[in-house]
This record gives structure tokens, C-alpha cells and sequence, in this order.
């Protein structure tokens, strides 16, 4: 395995790229007048890290997959972060073949945003029997909140027992909050200055970032995996945080009849096909506004109304979209059932007598139906 790029000179500490100070428009970008400074920091970084502002400069998928390959080559543990939001669209598809007979850790980020009294041994259960189901065998499934630091000293127990000295690969996809994790074992375990990039975007971090610990091993953070299967992959960025909850869900239940529809903003729309009267949950962003029609006046209703009472995005953005594509799912009768939509959330099919639902999505958007999380 090529020698991973270490956070020193010559390279970003917030994202790991080469620095650059020629072409405003290339990844790795500093103004000449800041290449003496120590810690360094592109361009990019800065403004995202201060400004909260995005970069249209994106890494290449490819050398995503490279670098992600390489670490089957290493003797190693293998921390993978998923959003327990988005599970099914931030776990890294074919990740065993990748790391091949490295231990993985599986860590589920952002129980924070589960609401209140959820029981997390039922969590953990059920991130057992789905990542069991993707064909990833884990040594420990650890339920975090990287924002809030809840299960991070059980996480840093239980990365000391599996790792037993090795280096640790910190891998995952675009923003699962790999570098707030990264960021909360450099302020335990090292005496490096510098902080990994945190952003709200997807695409934080570009290449291998080593960061050296006490004992001579390294925690390596990895570029994030782009999964454009997720909503939030899709949507102008300025919506993400409408999509993306900060707090806890509020679930919300509606009583439908079938041949009845709920729109999600402009974003998705789920139609109650056929069934005997009954109850779904939804659970999406708090910010979300979820406007209820008859079936009969959907496509009428999307078509004189998405941008405006169905939003977000904004008229001027539908465009940016992919147009829906219908996907047809039947809920066996008592079965508790939820209706995934990566990026957005999902709804709970309670189950009790049965149904045919159709999701509309983004073209390219998962929609996949599963046992209920909660």
C-alpha cells in the first residue's frame, strides 16, 4: 500500500489535499501570503469551516474507491460511520470485499436525532440484523452522537480493544460525521494542533489524513463515499438543512384513507394506494412541511403548485431535480413496516390489515422497504 499523505507540510490539516497557490479554482488553494502559516489550511476549507459556505470543487469518485480499496492491503481496524437517519444510504455497499479480514467497527452516528425515549438496545439490535443482511460481519456496533459526545468513551474503549495497536481506518459516507469523530480522538489522543474540516457538505475531506497517536500508530480519516442514491446528494445545497434534522425528530402520524397522498415539500410524495383505513409515521426533518391531498388531485396539485406550496426547493430549483420515478411496495398485514427514502427519512406502515403504497422520488433516489426501526 502507497504510504498515506500525513497532515504536514504541503498538505491541508482541515482535508488532507496538496496546497496549491496558483489556481484559485483547484482544490488545495492558498493566497500565497498564507503558506507560512502553521497549521495550514486551504482556501476551501476556510470558508466552509468559518462561512459555513460550500465548494463547487468536488473530489474525484475514483480515487475515492482507490484509496477505500487500499485498505484491505493493511492489518488494521476499520471504523465504519453511518447516520442512523440515512442507515441504509450511508453504509458502504461491498465494504467486507474492500477491507477484507480487517475487523470493522461499526459505529451508528446521530442517535441524537432519534426521538426521546427511543430504547437504543432495540436500535442496536436492528443495526445488527440490517448490516448483517448487507453482508457485513462487525466485531461491535457502538451508538454515538458525535455532536453531543453521547457512546464516545464507549466507542474509544471499544476501538482500543479491537485495534490492539494497529492503525484505525476511519471510513464512511459524505457527511455521516466522520471528521467530528476524527476531530474528538485528536483532542483525546494527540497533540495535534490542527482539526480535521467540519462542514454540513458532503465532500468534506479529499485524501488520507494520518493523525499520529501516543503509541506510533495512526487514526487514518478517508474521503467520504459519494452516494448520489441519497436526496441530500441531489437538492441545491441550500436546502440541506430543511432535509437534514439538527434535533430530535418529532414523529408525525396521519390517519389516511386510501387513495389518498403526502407530499414532502416538492421532494417526495407517497401515495396510500389500496387498504382499510389506518395510521402512518413519518419521520423526517422537523423543517419539512408534509401538506396532505386526495390521490385523484396529486399530479394536478405537483404540477400547478411544486416550488411554491410544495416546497422546498423553490420554483427557480425544481429543475435541478431529477423528475419522480414511482416505486410500488405492499405491506403484509401485521408486519411493522417502515417506507425508507434515502436522504429524507421514512414513514411507518403500522400494518394491521395490510397495503399497497407507491413513493415517488428523484429519479436515482433508494426507496426500499424494510423492518420498522422504531
Amino acid at each position: 500500500m502507497a504510504e498515506p499523505n500525513r497532515t504536514v507540510e504541503g498538505r491541508c490539516s482541515g482535508c488532507g489535499v496538496a496546497v496549491q497557490s496558483e489556481n484559485k479554482g483547484a482544490l488545495g488553494y492558498v493566497p500565497a501570503s498564507a503558506l507560512e502559516r502553521r497549521p495550514i489550511i486551504c482556501q476551501r476549507c476556510f470558508r466552509m469551516k468559518h462561512y459555513n459556505e460550500a465548494s463547487s470543487v468536488t473530489p474525484d469518485q475514483g480515487e475515492f474507491l482507490r484509496m477505500l480499496n487500499e485498505v484491505g492491503n493493511t492489518d488494521s481496524l476499520v471504523v465504519h460511520i453511518t447516520d442512523i437517519f440515512d442507515f441504509e444510504g450511508s453504509l458502504i455497499g461491498g465494504l467486507q470485499r474492500f477491507v477484507g479480514s480487517n475487523e470493522v467497527v461499526l459505529v451508528v452516528n446521530k442517535i441524537d436525532l432519534l426521538p426521546p425515549g427511543t430504547n437504543p438496545n432495540r436500535i442496536r439490535n436492528w443495526v445488527q440484523k440490517r448490516a448483517k443482511e448487507e453482508g457485513l460481519r462487525t466485531v461491535e456496533v457502538a451508538l454515538v452522537s458525535a455532536k453531543r459526545g453521547t457512546g464516545f468513551e464507549r466507542l474509544v474503549e471499544a476501538i482500543e480493544e479491537h485495534r490492539r495497536g494497529r492503525d484505525v481506518f476511519i471510513v464512511g459516507a459524505t457527511n455521516v460525521g466522520k471528521s467530528s469523530l476524527v476531530n474528538r480522538l485528536i483532542a483525546d489522543y494527540s497533540d495535534l494542533d490542527a482539526e480535521v474540516t467540519v462542514s454540513s457538505y458532503p465532500g468534506t475531506t479529499l485524501d488520507l489524513i494520518r493523525i499520529p497517536l501516543d503509541d506510533g500508530s495512526n487514526v487514518i480519516d478517508t474521503p467520504g463515499i459519494v452516494y448520489e442514491s441519497r436526496l441530500t446528494e441531489l437538492v441545491p445545497k441550500e436546502y440541506l438543512g430543511m432535509i437534514v434534522p439538527h434535533k430530535p425528530v418529532k414523529p408525525a402520524t396521519y390517519q389516511l384513507d386510501s387513495a389518498q397522498t403526502l407530499f414532502f415539500g416538492a421532494l417526495a410524495r407517497f401515495d396510500f394506494v389500496e387498504g382499510a383505513h389506518q395510521s402512518f409515521t413519518c419521520y423526517v426533518s422537523p423543517s419539512l412541511t408534509i401538506h396532505r391531498t386526495k390521490l385523484e388531485r396529486a399530479d394536478a396539485l405537483y404540477a400547478s403548485h411544486a416550488g411554491e406550496l410544495l416546497q422546498p426547493p423553490r420554483k427557480e430549483d425544481i429543475d435541478a431535480l431529477p423528475p419522480f420515478a414511482k416505486h410500488r411496495f405492499r405491506i403484509k398485514p401485521g408486519t411493522d413496516t417502515d417506507i425508507y427514502i434515502s436522504g429524507l427519512g421514512w414513514i411507518r406502515a403500522h400494518g394491521e390489515t395490510g397495503a399497497i403504497v407507491d413513493v415517488h422520488a428523484p429519479k436515482g433516489v433508494k426507496a426500499i422497504i424494510r423492518d420498522a426501526l422504531i
